[in-house]
């Protein structure tokens, strides 16, 4: 799986120690809502409890849903990807691109006859009927932002098997489109914790869907997919409920810092408006992205070159927002650049 760019690579061709590189490639908070060396994780003695009681709690205050809908954790979205379309076996998969590459990738292995839909250009392009349709919400490299309603009345009358990523939405202020589960059983909506609480290296994810999908996906799960401390520190970050505005408030200011920054370079024909905690951006010239990386690597910055997105190519490049001190930097490097 391919997210962000490949800091450990990175740092080992360099030489660089991770901790000194300023990682714009990967779309994680910089803030973490708790402090790791403070998780109380109780014992660890005795096996983690196999039905997720106490996370599955935690995770429902924060992301209510109605009767009838249930939820499932995984290790991390990616795994929650591939159990859930392992489960639905679809012939027919509509993907509206550009998005993670994993899909694509999960879908080839399983066999699925693939549609890419262009999102950029007509989101109502004609889909095969009865097909499953994936849909990253707010979108993945640019940020878009979608209404949500008539795409789902379009995917449902023609009988669509739906699943929406909702990977990115807690940076926003927008819904979820869990409430339509409870109305349209064949909707799916799969959640990443470790993009806003800002750890990559907790692996927890969780799929909601109608009660009785949950059960048959349990049926194909092993015990034990979480250990103790990931529960523990994700359950106390859930907690944390200030940090929710908080990373909102702060997201946007950093993201417009980010956008300033970008365009104060010149380096670039296009910055794409986004709502989440990134902005993709196209070089002038069809400039190469590759180039520019290697220009700035001596400044410790890693940056996200888009070529393995469908529809997009090396002069697409994606910027994580950061903090403030490490946007300056950036801007800084991209000055120089010539």
């Amino acid at each position: 799986m391919n997210h962000g760019g490949n800091i450990y690579r990175f740092a080992e061709r360099l030489g660089y120690q991770l901790e000194d590189i300023l990682d714009f490639s990967a779309n994680i908070n910089p803030e973490q809502a708790v402090d790791p060396g403070l998780i109380q994780t109780g014992s660890l003695q005795p096996y983690a409890d196999p039905n997720y009681t106490a996370l599955k709690q935690s995770l429902k205050s924060r992301y209510p849903h109605p009767a009838g809908v249930d939820m499932e954790v995984f290790n991390g979205a990616s795994a929650a990807i591939f159990a859930l379309l392992r489960w639905l076996k679809p012939n027919d998969l509509v993907l509206y691109t550009p998005l993670y590459v994993e899909y694509a990738q999960i879908a080839i292995q399983l066999g699925c006859k693939l549609h890419n839909i262009d999102r950029f250009g007509s989101l109502t392009a004609a889909i095969p009927k009865n097909s499953t349709v994936i849909f990253v919400n707010p979108a993945t490299p640019d940020g878009q932002l979608y209404t949500m309603q008539d795409l789902l009345k379009q995917w449902q009358e023609v009988g669509c098997t739906i699943i929406v990523d909702e990977s990115f939405l807690d940076f926003c202020i927008a819904d979820s489109v869990a409430g339509h589960i409870a109305s349209y059983d064949k909707l799916y909506v799969i959640k990443s914790l470790s993009k806003f609480y800002g750890c990559a290296g907790i692996r927890i994810g969780f799929v909601l869907a109608a009660a009785y999908v949950i059960n048959e996906l349990k049926r194909f799960e092993p015990a034990w997919k979480l250990s103790s401390f990931d529960m523990a520190y994700i359950q106390q970050a859930l907690a944390n409920t200030a940090f929710i505005e908080q990373t909102q408030q702060q997201t946007t200011y950093r993201r417009e810092l980010l956008n300033k920054a970008l365009q104060a370079s010149n380096l670039f024909e296009r910055i794409y408006p986004g709502q989440a905690n990134f902005l993709l951006t196209k070089l002038r010239n069809n400039g190469d992205g590759h180039a520019l990386q290697e220009q700035i690597a001596s400044a410790k910055i890693l940056i996200r070159v888009c070529d393995n997105f469908t529809g997009l190519n090396e002069s697409h490049v994606r910027f994580a927002v950061k903090d403030e001190t490490a946007i300056e930097r950036l801007a800084q490097q991209l000055k120089e650049v010539r």
